[in-house]
């Protein structure tokens, strides 16, 4: 008779799916800040911008000064309407810019009450909110970037290699994306070409130059450093500027949330609050 031990017992088979670690402590930590101080500089921004619904080039921004951009009212007796103009383009928003509902009532407001901080207007208190936001903004991003560049992270995922930039292969990934197919297994570790660009871009383009038109409006820096209004053609510009940056992220963060729902929304969330990032096993395939 056979004993057991004679017979064995087959291995287990490997799982299905292991995990990897995605995202360092700090990266996370200055991850989530990110989204709470992006939050509500947005927020504080709309309020700021309410007081003076329209942007202008160069040295124009008087009252009668012709604008490029302009979320307006129109009042004709109890009726209300809002328009949003850029140039000479001019779209009707009532009900959302231009002219909102509070109260029960239609009310004229470039950007509506439950969408800036404070949600009455008050010029005052959207500026102190929005200075605070910043400069915590700025720390945090300085952080995240000492340790990113003394840590290597950069060097090690971010920094494009010669096979991710190369023309081929980024058309390659923008059609994978299109179809909402995502890296899987072992190319799952890594930044895709996209995401290593995109993140680039953003950290070394778009947040540079948001931060620099924002202090270049501020009258105290620009009595330090006067260059500032000149690099930027001058305060409104700096203003412009500043709004075009600043609604570029906010569509980055948009198309950012949409590829962490559909790439895997638990998975992604998972990775980003313990650091743990579920990869199929291609072992187990074999």
């Amino acid at each position: 008779m056979t004993s057991i031990e004679q017979i064995g017992t087959a291995p287990p088979p490997p799982p299905a799916k292991i995990f990897i670690r995605r995202h360092s402590a700090l990266t996370r930590i200055t991850h989530w800040i990110n989204v709470l101080c992006l939050t509500l500089l947005l927020m504080s921004g709309m309020q700021i911008f309410n007081a003076d619904p329209q942007l202008h080039w160069g040295n124009y921004g008087a009252v009668e000064d012709p604008s490029w951009f302009e979320i307006a009212s129109n009042q004709d007796g109890d009726n209300i309407t809002g328009t949003v103009r850029i140039g000479r383009l001019s779209i009707t928003t009532t009900g959302i810019l231009g002219a909102s509902t509070a109260d029960g009532e239609m009310m004229p407001r470039a950007f509506p009450a439950w969408a800036t901080i404070p949600s009455y207007q008050d010029l005052a208190a959207g500026r102190r909110w929005h200075f605070f936001f910043a400069w915590l903004f700025v720390i945090n991003g300085l952080v995240y970037m000492t340790y990113s560049l003394i840590g290597g992270h950069f060097r090690r995922d971010l920094a494009p290699t010669i096979q991710d930039i190369k023309p081929g292969n980024i058309w390659h990934e923008i059609k994978d994306h299109a179809r909402l197919r995502f890296p899987q297994g072992e190319k799952a570790r890594h930044y895709n070409a996209l995401q290593k660009l995109t993140y680039l871009i953003v950290i070394f383009i778009l947040l540079p130059l948001m931060i620099g038109s924002g202090l270049t409006m501020s009258p105290a820096i620009d009595a330090g450093y006067p260059f500032l209004l000149d690099i930027l053609g001058g305060r409104q510009s700096a203003r412009s500027i500043h709004f075009i940056t600043a609604w570029s992220l906010v569509a980055f963060v948009v198309v950012h949330i949409a590829m962490v729902i559909l790439s895997g929304l638990w998975n992604n969330m998972r990775s980003m609050v313990t650091g743990r990032y579920a990869i199929i096993n291609e072992e187990a395939d074999r």
